[in-house]
């Protein structure tokens, strides 16, 4: 099989090569009933080739429509055998292939139809068995009987298959929707640990507006009440503001989660966490091209919790690789953290995934980018993109908004 060959066959479904099977199958029957028609009943010559397609062409319908299969196959054998006259050496009362025929769609009936339809073809095909095939005295008491528990076997096997694959494809879905439902519980937790970070940057610069504005009419010489009442008013609406963000923090935090009282990572504070990762084994290299220290609060935060999530996937997903970080400071903030292939086979942890989706959600926050993919050489790499002038918010608009907008 040449290589168009290949790529036609892999295009095809499993429904398309069950139908060519099925295909298959009746023209290899009707091929078989044709040329011996004659030798077990006596049909004209000119008859023969449709009541050989009656015993070999319902099976096609196994798929699209059984039950109606099934009544097409059994109708045809119950006319074959009370109207057709079989031949002196054949006891039979219809061809072998259209037993097989009736086998099958009794079979598909089983697997695909409801259950009323089962319960009629399976007793229409044990009465027609039974009361047609041949026997006498004792060996007809025995088929009376013995058809019908046969045929009960051959649905009831098909029922079990039939609650199998519905049990698999109904676990299917529930993890598919437990899936969903886990990633979409990992965003709203990521995107809440995100507010409740942005709450402790601006909350800290409020309270330094409170305090300036408070004491600037003692700091400052030759303040007129003018100016004194607008220091009063600067203080009283950042207090205002600051107990507004907190009362929000506070619904964050309705689910028992007790506030973080330690102050918050800056990106300055990179460096140790690449520091505590080779501790504890991470073969991590570092490069830092710039001054952290006086990088934006809110920028360094979110670089310390994407190189925090970038460091745990690797570990995780590629435990033994080397890992390598580069953080460069120009126009903007350039943070790449890459692994090879792990030296020992990964085992899957929690639902996968979702730190990528966290680190994109944090890169918007701030007006920024992530972008994470494979390498060429079997690793990881994440790349992301953090502006060190934060984008200008204007009323009514929020950071990820005003991060769409660039």
């Amino acid at each position: 099989m040449n290589q168009s060959s290949r790529a036609w066959a892999r295009r095809l479904d499993a429904r398309t090569w069950f139908d060519l099977g099925t295909l298959l199958v009746a023209l290899i029957w009707y091929s078989v009933a044709w040329p011996t028609l004659h030798l077990t009943h006596a049909v004209p010559a000119a008859a023969q080739p449709f009541i050989a397609a009656l015993a070999a062409f319902p099976v096609l319908l196994a798929r699209i429509n059984p039950a109606l299969g099934w009544a097409i196959s059994a109708g045809s054998a119950l006319v074959i055998a009370l109207a057709i006259p079989h031949q002196p050496n054949n006891e039979l009362p219809f061809q072998v292939v259209q037993v097989l025929c009736l086998l099958v769609l009794l079979f598909a009936v089983a697997l695909r139809a409801q259950g009323q339809i089962v319960v009629v073809a399976w007793a229409a095909t044990a009465l027609l068995f039974a009361t047609t095939m041949p026997g006498e005295g004792e060996a007809f008491a025995n088929a009376a009987w013995g058809w019908p528990i046969a045929l009960a076997a051959l649905v009831l096997f098909g029922l079990l298959i039939r609650w199998l694959v519905l049990s698999r494809r109904e676990l299917v879905r529930q993890e598919e929707e437990n899936e969903l439902e886990r990633a979409r519980r990992a965003i709203l937790e990521e995107k809440a640990r995100i507010a409740r970070d942005l709450h402790d940057v601006v909350a800290h610069h409020m309270s330094l507006v409170v305090v300036q504005a408070q004491t600037a009419p003692y700091r400052v010489e030759g303040v007129t009440p003018a100016a004194h009442a607008e220091f009063e008013s600067i203080g009283a609406t950042a207090r205002e503001a600051l107990n507004e963000i907190r009362g929000m923090l506070g619904v964050l935090r309705s689910d028992g989660e007790l506030p973080e009282h330690a102050p918050q990572p800056k990106a300055a504070d990179v460096i140790g966490l690449f520091e505590g990762a080779r501790r504890a084994g991470v073969d991590v290299t570092w490069t830092v091209e710039g001054a952290l220290d006086t990088i934006p609060e809110t920028i360094g935060l979110a670089l310390y919790r994407i190189a925090q999530e970038s460091l745990s996937n690797a570990s995780r997903h590629a435990p033994g690789a080397a890992v390598q970080v580069c953080i460069v400071r120009g126009a903007d903030l350039l943070f790449t953290v890459g692994n090879g292939p792990g030296a020992t086979p990964a085992r899957p942890v929690g639902n996968g995934g979702h730190g990528i989706a966290g680190m994109q959600a944090r890169a918007v926050a701030v007006g920024g980018d992530v972008s994470a993919g494979p390498r060429p050489d079997g690793g990881f790499e994440v790349r992301a993109r953090l502006p060190l002038a934060l984008p200008t918010i204007g009323a009514g608009t929020t950071p990820a908004q005003a991060a769409s907008e660039r």
